[in-house]
């Protein structure tokens, strides 16, 4: 895919994508063109999955392929970290998802010709992921060798009702002589599996830590294999982490023509083939119907027993019905969850794209965490990370609060294995793992990884959206509040006091990583420390209503947690306590303690080719430089926007959004909503555009690894809270609008305790109405506003925020004093002396007074 990068600060509408081979529409994605040159990138756009199975985007004949892959959610392997060195506490057990038996392949042969889609005479090619229906379909005519024109129709769904089953259907069509034909239906073990099943792996890549981990070894090791009444049955078990899994297949063909049919079953390999002739006109249609089953435990025999009877109910209802459900979900969906930008359908396609993928991701997880890729391929090793509470659980919180109910229930599930981390760590109460999947740590970094503590404070920041947003105090009461007294828990232990002359003591916590992932292992990380400080609030704040609502409850958590009143106590006054930082020279919060004294990377003076930093630069040569992988103080900024006043947040913005690399797609979203907010409206648009087109444009060049999940909840958040000024610190939402000056309105739903609000930003207005459910109140530029249930309240805006043009200059602080009476600079690692560097002027500082 092509894209066109804009710069910093322009709005103008640059399309991202080849609109001749990508048309705009908004409620579909088209490919009117196959190219093999980026097969990556649309296997993952066009990949289909529910939130337990997922299906990437590969062509039906199989061969043309950059990543195969079938994806069962949590479904992994474990394999031994080996350290080069070794120390107490490192991860001893690395986790990967599994590429479980893929039942995509449906191969064409058309007097005895197959189709390959690379080399084929392709006269029409047409292939479409309808966002409405949930559905990928393929159209393609195809002229043979012997000049014999074909037709072949297809169909894909993972179902969002029945979350084991996909459904694939595969239409053939003569048009100008009859011939032979042969279609050979596929159900193929390629992790496991020998010659061309198995993946190839190149040698010469570059190492990128955002792919997932190779598993050399055979994992998949057989259990069973059988055939009866033309059903397949697989079973298999992992080598390592035991875990089995069930794959079941049943598929037939309708067509007036006589058809042969022969059957292969072997432990890794398993088909039909559908032989004949068909005449001009004729046509075939084989209709295919998969179901899988995993577990932790179970025999795989057993789970066999599941999927038969899963494909019994689908045969018994029909195909047709489970298309039918499809649509009728998202409907619903679409209902609780769509938002308009009116004007520019390229834009809609893109917003609507990224919030499909949100649903493809987690919807049926059930209990499951939400993987950093969903289940669109193995990039990350199928973990899941902090992510998933920041980015991904707010938007469920406000459109369908039972995915993020079941997303919350995963972390109530690892409790007891984060438990054991934080003893681990000589800490009491939990600390939740950076990087996993069965609950144990993963990250074999620990300075990028173990070290961030801050994913406990985003858990417990994310049961606290939930809770107040819906009302769910029964979830609070049995599981969520474990979690919050536990991680409390934890910063009360990880912290110290330390009485500083002439002050009163302060609350400090030392050796931690933020959000930042080139800043590693520091004091008073900013962020860390406002998410800690909220975390022992909430945790406080809950016990006690607990004890006031819920004293069954109450009592049965103290006793549980033996939970003692002076904790509560002293997690309040080191809530009140906290050292949150302040620069007086340069008037920001610096992101932790020695983050001022470090030399300023000169980004604007780095070569693209050179970026990201992560993969041209050691760790420690980053570490050593004012840079950022993303958003980190900005983040606090604005999860926590309700204790920074929008001085603190210009000052603080325009320091550091010009040393914010974004070699992270999760900081271009934060940006965006912090640079509205501020003023900074050409720029927010800028960040918003890269954001919502970071997948479908490639532009971080690894969208072939899978959706950035993350990133695409991180869209929903620049629209809502960004552009739509939405807060949500208390009880009422709060509006105070930034429409980019290019839309002339945005509108958005969010469902609050039942009710669900339709929200229009219009350049002189906000209007409000309620879809479902009764009356509400909101608050908009302080002003409480009360809704009504059968008419729309609309509430006139006299500006739409401050308006400051371009972007923070990036030499604003140069010649700036620290403390300590240094000049700060902007310069480059010494070391990089290679010749894109040897070009560059450098800033000579200024002669010290």
């Amino acid at each position: 895919m092509t894209a066109a990068f804009r710069a910093q600060g322009d709005t103008s509408v640059t399309e991202y994508i080849d609109r001749l081979r990508f048309p705009a529409d908004g409620w579909r994605l088209t490919e009117t063109t196959f190219d093999a040159r980026d097969l990556g990138t649309t296997e993952t756009l066009f990949a289909v999955g529910n939130g337990y199975l997922g299906l990437r985007g590969n062509v039906e004949e199989g061969h043309d392929a950059y990543a195969h892959g079938t994806f069962v959610n949590g479904f992994h392997e474990t394999w031994p970290i080996r350290h080069a060195e070794e120390a107490y506490g490192f991860a001893r057990t690395g986790q990967t998802i599994v590429n479980v038996p893929d039942p995509k392949v449906i191969r064409l042969y058309v007097d005895d010709e197959p189709l390959l889609l690379s080399v084929a005479d392709l006269v029409e090619y047409n292939r479409t992921l309808d966002m409405r229906d949930g559905v990928l379909t393929r159209d393609l005519l195809w002229r043979t060798p012997a000049g014999n024109r074909v037709r072949v129709r297809s169909r894909r769904m993972v179902s969002f009702t029945h979350r084991h089953v996909a459904v694939m259907t595969f239409e053939v069509t003569l048009l100008d002589k009859e011939a032979p034909i042969a279609i050979s239906s596929q159900l193929l073990n390629r992790q496991a599996g020998l010659g061309e099943y198995r993946a190839n792996v190149d040698p010469s890549e570059p190492v990128d830590p955002r792919k997932a981990a190779a598993l050399s070894a055979r994992v998949l090791e057989p259990r069973m294999s059988q055939e009866e009444n033309g059903r397949i049955l697989l079973g298999y078990q992992c080598a390592n982490s035991n875990m089995t899994i069930a794959v079941a297949m049943d598929q037939w063909v309708d067509t007036t023509a006589e058809f042969d049919c022969q059957t292969q079953v072997e432990e890794d390999y398993a088909k039909h083939v559908y032989s004949g002739r068909l005449k001009p006109g004729e046509k075939l249609t084989l209709t295919k119907v998969v179901s899988y089953h995993t577990s932790r435990s179970v025999p795989a025999r057993e789970l066999a027993d599941r999927c038969n009877r899963t494909l019994d109910r689908v045969t018994e209802e029909g195909t047709d019905r489970q298309f039918e459900e499809q649509r009728a979900w998202l409907d619903g969906f679409w209902a609780r969850s769509d938002v308009e930008v009116e004007g520019d359908l390229g834009l809609q396609q893109a917003i609507r794209w990224n919030l499909f993928q949100l649903a493809q991701a987690s919807a049926r997880g059930d209990g499951s965490g939400i993987s950093a890729k969903g289940v669109s391929a193995a990039g990350y090793g199928g973990h899941y990370f902090w992510d998933t509470e920041i980015y991904v659980v707010p938007f469920f919180t406000y459109t369908s609060p039972g995915i993020a109910r079941n997303a919350l229930r995963y972390r109530y599930r690892i409790l007891d294995a984060a438990r054991q981390r934080a003893a681990e760590l000589a800490q009491r109460g939990a600390l939740y793992p950076w990087r996993t999947i069965n609950g144990e740590e993963a990250s074999a970094y620990y300075a990028a990884g173990t070290a961030q503590y801050h994913i406990d404070a985003d858990i417990s920041y994310a049961i606290n959206k939930y809770v107040r947003a819906t009302g769910d105090d029964e979830f609070l009461a049995r599981e969520g509040i474990d979690i919050l007294v536990e991680t409390a828990r934890m910063w009360a232990d990880l912290g110290f006091w330390r009485k500083t002359r002439g002050r009163e003591p302060s609350f400090r916590i030392h050796g931690v990583t933020g959000p930042d992932e080139y800043t590693t292992v520091v004091n008073d990380n900013l962020y860390t420390n406002v998410m800690a400080r909220f975390n022992l609030r909430c945790a406080a704040e809950s016990v006690r209503k607990l004890a006031d609502t819920w004293p069954d409850q109450y009592a049965r958590m103290v006793s549980r947690l033996d939970l003692k009143e002076e904790e509560i106590d002293e997690w309040e006054r080191a809530a009140e306590a906290m050292a949150i930082l302040w620069d007086d020279n340069l008037g920001i919060h610096p992101q932790d303690a020695l983050f001022n004294e470090r030399e300023v990377w000169d980004l604007p003076n780095t070569p693209p080719e050179k970026r990201p930093l992560l993969l041209h630069f050691h760790p420690l040569v980053i570490y050593r430089f004012q840079v950022l992988k993303q958003a980190d103080v900005v983040l606090a900024l604005f999860l926590q926007s309700e204790h920074f006043s929008l001085e603190e947040k210009l000052a603080d913005f325009e320091y550091y959004d010009p040393i914010t690399t974004g070699d992270s797609t999760l900081s271009g979203v934060v940006q965006s909503i912090i640079a509205a907010e501020v003023g900074y409206h050409e720029l927010a648009l800028s960040y918003f555009w890269d954001s919502v087109f970071v997948d479908l444009a490639d532009l971080h060049s690894n969208t072939g690894d899978g959706v950035h999940v993350a990133s695409a909840g991180g869209v929903w958040s620049a629209l809502v809270f960004g552009f739509g000024g939405m807060r949500d610190h208390d009880a009422i939402l709060h509006f105070d609008p930034r429409l980019p000056s290019a839309w002339p309105s945005l509108t958005f739903r969010m469902t609050q305790r039942g009710t669900r609000l339709r929200v229009t930003v219009r350049r002189e207005s906000i209007t409000f109405a309620i879809e479902e459910g009764g009356a509400l109140t909101v608050e908009v530029r302080g002003e409480l506003i009360a809704v009504a249930r059968d008419e729309e309240t609309v509430v006139p805006l006299s500006d739409q925020g401050p308006r400051i043009a371009g972007s923070p200059d990036p030499a604003k602080f140069h010649g700036t004093l620290r403390a300590d009476g240094t000049v700060i600079t902007a310069s480059l690692p010494p070391s990089a002396t290679d010749a894109d560097f040897t070009d560059i002027e450098m800033e000579t500082p200024p002669a010290l007074d």
